[in-house]
């Protein structure tokens, strides 16, 4: 079922076949119709991931980054809708050559060109597919899986089954009857699983075990416990203990061998026995949905662990908090805000919070907080600024109020014309020229960088010089000086704004530079605030 932890389990399995020396790719199936995820709400199905070559994906390509340490594209994350318009234009287009179009073969072969898409690139590949055993919208991914084997040979595929082992409180024990009965699914459309990854919240004894492999006609050693942990991170090394990497190599007759793991120990104990603690305030409208903004939390995570810091996020729903023609006093913001130690605006899309976001921006400068603005959050600190510098009470982004006379965030001349609004979308990594002398430059200790983009909307040009004869550094452009990337506020301890996701390119074992200098700066704060109370 949705959530169990698929994304984390094939990443995990990832990290271990990686840290043995091959080389892994990873991509993920998903049932659904859309073409991709960016036009659904993240309400319903988390953040968008987006790639350097600007594919916008399912969150579980944040998990497989992450873990692995590689940049992902296109070909690691296919929808069925995808593939159906594939299908489609295809017969438009006189490719079947009159033949009756049908789910087998011609779905289920284009699912198998895809998963083989990625096979001269790596020694293994893992493909996750997302929905649940049983389900009709999933049946043409798992029948070709089944083909999949029966074309390369089973030597050459490996099914892991990831299932659900619950707890039942009232009884006091857990249950095994939810994977016996999924997998009896599986095997009615002929899939046999290799291996079970049993998710649960208490140990699996060795009963419990034995009944699942007897009823499941799965190996007892194949068995693997895949329990509830506190830290994403101890997971890869749960399943090396078990002998997950060992199995997996075993099958395949490819060699293996012990692994390391004191660097991923030593920084999961620093995440789970922090010497400090601070708390950083998240203000978006989906922060009710905890998938949402899953690489922003996950970078301010690996960022803590630099500084042996637990890193608690106050999540504060701009939307609720602050609706439409609410005026909003300092005092309430001070209640809000109190304690918090920085504050973080992430990206997004529409008017709803907007105005709670903006008197954020502003009670951030006033007060000295560190602030780190995000796509969205950037463009709230320019209109902020215009609004609160150059008293232009109006001042706003065309996409908030497009009768606005001053626009400080608008279309480029170039993208008005455009009807379809997926072609205004500025998607995937674009070059970046910092500006010397610095926060921006003096973080990523470099004058050219990369980052990826999900946006539409730009900083006005027309109103650049204003900005800066008003005290807003631009730090960062495009190399043609055509696009804004990066404000600053020199005279404040803390205050960026990017027009990028920097949250995308965070990994596991190095932090994104910006998120660890903002914690550093976060931790600065808490330090000020300590010393003036006592």
């Amino acid at each position: 079922m949705s959530s169990l932890g698929k994304g984390i389990a094939s990443a995990s399995i990832g990290f271990l076949l990686k840290k043995l020396g091959y080389e892994v790719t990873i991509q993920k199936l998903d049932p659904y119709l859309n073409v991709d995820p960016g036009t659904m709400s993240p309400f319903q199905h988390g953040e968008v991931f987006v790639t350097d070559d600007g594919a916008e994906t399912d969150l579980d390509l944040g998990h497989y980054e992450r873990f692995l340490d590689i940049s992902l594209n296109k070909r690691s994350n296919h929808t069925a809708g995808q593939v159906y318009d594939t299908i489609i234009q295809n017969e438009r287009r006189g490719v079947y050559l009159g033949k009756t179009v049908q789910v087998i073969p011609h779905i289920t072969n284009e699912i198998k060109r895809r998963i083989t898409s990625l096979d001269n690139k790596a020694d293994i590949v893992i493909t996750e597919i997302g929905g649940t055993i049983g389900d009709i919208e999933s049946l043409p991914f798992i029948e070709t899986i089944r083909q999949f084997r029966l074309t390369y040979g089973a030597k050459h595929c490996f099914f892991i089954h990831l299932t659900l082992v619950p707890y039942i409180a009232v009884a006091g024990e857990s249950k095994t009857k939810p994977t016996q009965h999924s997998v009896i699914k599986l095997r009615e459309i002929g899939i046999q699983p290799d291996m079970l990854i049993c998710r649960t919240s208490t140990r699996l004894t060795k009963e419990m075990i034995k009944k699942i492999s007897l009823f499941t006609n799965v190996f007892d050693e194949n068995v693997i416990e895949g329990r509830d942990t506190s830290c994403i991170y101890d997971i890869p090394i749960l399943y090396y203990e078990q002998g997950v990497h060992n199995i997996i190599c075993d099958y395949f007759d490819i060699p293996t061998t012990d692994i390391s793991f004191d660097k991923l120990k030593e920084y999961t104990a620093k995440f789970t026995n922090p010497s400090r603690t601070i708390t950083i305030a998240l203000c978006g409208k989906y922060v009710r949905h905890q998938d949402a903004y899953k690489s922003i939390v996950e970078s301010l995570v690996h960022a803590g662990v630099d500084f042996s810091t637990r890193v608690n996020i106050k999540s504060i729903d701009t939307d609720k908090l602050f609706p439409k023609d609410k005026v909003v006093d300092d005092e309430e913001l001070q209640n809000i805000l109190k304690d918090v130690d920085g504050i973080l605006i992430p990206g997004g899309f529409g008017v709803r919070g907007i105005e709670g976001k903006i008197e954020i921006v502003n009670y951030a400068r006033k007060h000295n907080i560190p602030f780190f603005g995000i796509c969205l959050g950037m463009q709230c600190a320019v209109i902020e600024f215009a609004r609160t510098e150059f008293g232009y009470k109006d001042a706003n982004s065309a996409e908030f109020d497009p009768e606005t006379t001053h626009p400080v965030i608008d279309l480029m001349p170039d993208q008005k014309d455009i009807e379809d609004m997926g072609g205004t979308m500025r998607l995937g990594a674009y070059p970046c020229v910092l500006k010397k002398d610095s926060l921006a430059y003096s973080i990523y200790d470099t004058d050219k960088i990369s980052e990826r983009h999900r946006h539409r909307y730009e900083f006005n040009n027309e109103y650049r010089k204003k900005f800066e004869e008003k005290g807003m550094m631009i730090s960062g452009v495009s190399p043609d000086n055509h696009l804004v990337e990066i404000v600053e506020i020199p005279d404040h301890p803390f205050f960026i704004g990017v027009q990028f996701h920097p949250e995308f390119k965070s990994r596991l074992e190095h932090s994104h530079p910006i998120f660890h200098n903002f914690i550093k700066a976060a931790l600065a704060y808490n330090a000020k605030q300590k010393t003036s109370e006592s």
